[in-house]
């Protein structure tokens, strides 16, 4: 008996897949649409395994439900723009232009090496001309209906590479590559006016039920509505032009409390101070090297510089609080001044511990003595009943706001707002490779647009690395231009190029028809969009989903499309990690560098033992990353999809081990055996007898179970629950072969390699074909079941070790116990996991569930 030859068969059905054109998506067609989404990659030059599931759960998906029917749209891009090229171009003197195409080819293969049913006709990366280009006519209708604008912002200034910084790179008030001490600098920049939309993006979320919560949790917190109170207090000794100062809080009842007032080092009373106090001047520097990353900003020792000004309570006009300029005060949000009550807010605390400064609990837990209440190194941030709060008194929380908040009101000091913690989008980026923004600077005419006959306004290839800062800001001649207005021939380009995200905002509507003059084709982007399931990871759960979300709202403004939300449902897989290796001297070795025998690692070659660390997500700096070809050449591609899909639900991490894609292999082996070695079959299409014997009968009703059990499962992205139920059957017609009726063991082993075509697709077209037929497995119709052998007396239970899913069993629902116990500890996954190993207890839930105890 031939064993089967993975790489034989894979490539032999990828290029009939590609001959046939099989997943080539038509932008008109009678049948219902499926666009199935993942986001798109970088192209660093490599995959690596943790690649291979979040494409293989696409895939999977998109071959379901191709075969149910659908008009599947699958495609392919790359997120090509970004800052790793031009450090390649800096380090390694290559162009980014060449570096990026030569990864995107490079990846590009290993992406068809998976054999995922991508459309590759509608292939793009966003560095093409042809993308950013159209790009730039977007950017320019934006700015038509007034959500584009140029202004002054505080920024992170990286003095070494004389560029702003992202929030997320600056690490530890560093620049990411330089690691020179980031600076906040004042500079003119580009904003998307994310901020019009800021209670729609809000109150949207609600509707958006097939996302996960947690997503829609992080985007609310990152939006951030609160209610609040802005108010003024009167201030003592302060420049005539600043007689008060506002603040806005969502805790007005714990004004009783305060015991200072805290400006931002960027807040115009700081400024005209300054001017004339150099300590506070120097102060001021000082907090602008932390740059304006909150995160940073949060970390830091909380410092303050009292201006000797005096803030008169707006309750009691004889109570005088201190007057700060703080470092943790952002002029970004609110006011860029507020009230501080240590006894209620850490921050506050940390900042009055360290200045001597008053801390008076005004809410105190329910039936607590007022009196014999303390706050010690933590402030109290739980419910409670308002106390040393004179008209407030007894009163809960909520109350105390509001008629804090009255109070203030009619006395005309101030009035309730909402506010969000979200900002305008900052969108320039001083680097070169990126999109151009299409605008000219002109001493004439100011800011102006370039015509669209003008348009793309594209990058020079002609640039240095060699020198710090921008590389278009020094170029010779790129930034020298005509003013489109007056003709004045010294007007300066827009050096600044696009923030990446914004070339990621929209790339899913360029998707329904790449070829389109237009920037989107609002005939098939109102087809195909929003995208059915999208399908990537956590870490881009608030910016990149966000902002899509905004620039959908903003391309419905400008006619481009016709709807708000882009994405209707949204999955975030789980990593997949492997154990990390290190010698004594802390240097780590790849997996690929590595013999490990019974728990003990050495390097390869060598008797040097290595330390074998914990499992973590796979990375480069550690070294885990496991490389796909050397598994695709051990054991084929579909052993990997195969493990991917396996025991783990997807959404949580999975460990990659070699012990598990060998268990996985031996499967697809098993599987082409029970294939091949079936005898006595009845030609394809004969009809299964109306008389049947027991075990026949028994057989069908498990194989319609599990159509309708790995249907129901796909639909809900409960992909180890269909492998697990793909295992069971596998079992159960292990033991029949031979036994059953010729006909209805052919129908049951058809279904079987239908249920696992999608997870498995080569294995399942030379299973598909060994069994006789000619049409491909991707052009047969997903199973369906018969709702009169769905209905059984017997239940589906899981099968868990250690609260880990290893199978399901099918038994009677009146089984007893030891019956329901013997089959869960004859399941394959059981052994596995049991490893010859006496299990220490067996659990089992009538009708629900076996927990087996390892």
């Amino acid at each position: 008996m031939a064993r089967y030859n993975a790489k034989e068969s894979e490539k032999r059905w990828q290029a009939e897949w590609a001959k046939r054109e099989a997943f080539r998506a038509p932008n008109r067609s009678d049948k219902p649409k499926a666009y199935i989404l993942e986001f798109f990659p970088y192209p660093s030059g490599r995959i690596h395994i943790g690649h291979t599931r979040n494409y293989t759960m696409g895939d999977v998906l998109a071959r379901f439900q191709r075969a149910r029917g659908f008009n599947v749209l699958h495609p392919m891009g790359w997120d090509a723009f970004g800052l790793p090229a031009e450090n390649a171009a800096r380090d390694s003197h290559v162009h980014p232009r060449d570096w990026t195409y030569s990864n995107i080819a490079a990846m590009r293969d290993q992406l068809k090496m998976l054999g995922l049913s991508i459309d590759w006709s509608r292939e793009f990366a966003t560095c093409d001309v042809e993308y950013y280009g159209r790009q730039q006519k977007l950017f320019l209708d934006l700015y038509a209906r007034g959500l584009v604008y140029r202004a002054e912002a505080d920024v992170n200034w990286d003095p070494v590479d004389n560029t702003v910084l992202a929030n997320e790179q600056v690490i530890d008030g560093r620049g990411w590559r330089s690691g020179a001490p980031v600076e906040r600098r004042k500079l003119a920049q580009w904003f998307f006016k994310i901020t019009a939309y800021a209670d729609d993006l809000l109150t949207a979320l609600d509707g958006l039920e097939r996302w996960p919560e947690k997503v829609r949790i992080m985007q609310r917190n990152w939006i951030g509505r609160s209610e609040g109170l802005k108010f003024k207090f009167e201030l003592k000794g302060a420049p005539q032009a600043h007689s008060s100062v506002e603040v806005f809080t969502t805790r007005p009842d714990t004004l009783f409390g305060a015991s200072f007032v805290a400006l931002s080092p960027e807040h115009p009373l700081t400024a005209e101070l300054a001017k004339h106090d150099p300590h506070l001047a120097k102060f001021v520097a000082e907090c602008r090297q932390l740059g304006t990353a909150e995160e940073t900003i949060e970390k830091a020792e909380k410092r303050g510089y009292d201006t000797g000004l005096k803030a008169v309570h707006p309750f009691d006009a004889k109570w005088e609080l201190p007057v700060y300029v703080a470092n943790f005060v952002l002029m970004a949000y609110g006011t860029g001044a507020i009230f501080g009550c240590p006894a209620h807010d850490q921050r506050d605390l940390d900042f009055a511990r360290k200045y001597e400064l008053p801390v008076l609990p005004v809410v105190v837990p329910e039936g607590t003595d007022p009196k014999a209440f303390e706050v010690g190194r933590e402030a109290y941030t739980d419910e409670g009943k308002l106390a040393n709060s004179r008209f407030l008194d007894g009163m809960d929380v909520e109350h105390a706001k509001r008629e804090a908040a009255s109070r203030i009101e009619k006395a005309g000091q101030g009035r309730r707002e909402v506010h969000y913690r979200l900002r305008d989008w900052l969108v320039s980026r001083q680097r070169y490779w990126g999109c151009p923004i299409p605008m000219v600077h002109c001493e004439n005419c100011g800011i102006v647009p370039v015509p669209e006959s003008d348009l793309p306004i594209k990058l020079p290839d002609d640039v240095r690395f060699d020198v710090p800062g921008n590389p278009l800001d020094h170029h010779p001649t790129w930034k020298h231009t005509k003013c489109a207005r007056c003709g004045n021939a010294n007007a300066r380009r827009e050096t600044d190029t696009l923030d990446t995200f914004v070339d990621s905002s929209w790339y899913f509507a360029r998707f329904c028809d790449n070829t389109a003059e237009a920037p989107i084709n609002p005939v098939a982007a109102n087809y195909w969009l929003p995208v059915d399931q999208y399908i990537g990871g956590i870490e881009h759960a608030v910016l990149h989903l966000l902002y899509s979300r905004f620039f959908t709202r903003a391309l419905r403004l400008a006619g481009h499309v016709g709807l708000d939300e882009p994405f209707a449902g949204l999955f975030t897989q789980g990593m997949v990690c492997h154990e990390t290796y290190r010698d004594g001297e802390g240097r780590w070795y790849e997996p690929a560098e590595v013999d490990k025998h019974d728990g003990i690692a050495r390097r390869k070659g060598t008797d040097m033992r290595l330390v074998i660390g914990p499992s973590e997500k796979m990375s480069k700096s550690k070294k885990n990353v496991v490389a796909p070809e050397s598994i695709v050449d051990a054991y084929g591609v579909d052993t990997i999809r195969w493990f991917m899909l396996s025991d783990t639900p997807p959404e949580r991490d999975i460990e990659w081990t070699q012990e598990s894609a060998e268990g996985c292999w031996r499967f697809v082996q098993r599987i082409h055996r029970m294939v091949t070695e079936a005898e006595n079959l009845p030609p394809p299409g004969t009809a299964v007898p109306a008389e049947l014997d027991a075990l026949s009968k028994e057989l069908r009703h498990i194989t319609h179970r599990k159509i309708d059990d790995v249907t129901n499962d796909l639909e809900q992205l409960k992909f180890n629950l269909a492998v697990s139920r793909i295992y069971d059957f596998t079992r159960a017609l292990g033991t029949v072969t031979g036994k059953v009726d010729g006909a209805v063991h052919r129908e049951a082993l058809e279904t079987l390699v239908l249920l696992f075509a999608p997870m498995m697709p080569h294995l399942a077209e030379t299973c598909w074909q060994t069994l006789g037929h000619t049409r491909l497995v991707v052009e047969t119709q997903w199973p369906e079941a018969d709702p009169a052998l769905v209905r059984s007396d017997t239940v589906t239970i899981g099968v868990q070790v250690n609260g880990k899913l290893r199978g399901t069993i099918e038994v009677s629902s009146e089984a007893e116990e030891e019956s329901v116990r013997e089959s869960a500890l004859a399941l394959d996954g059981v052994k596995r996991a049991l490893d010859g190993k006496a299990p220490k207890r067996v659990i089992v839930v009538k009708g629900r569930i076996v927990n087996v105890v390892a």
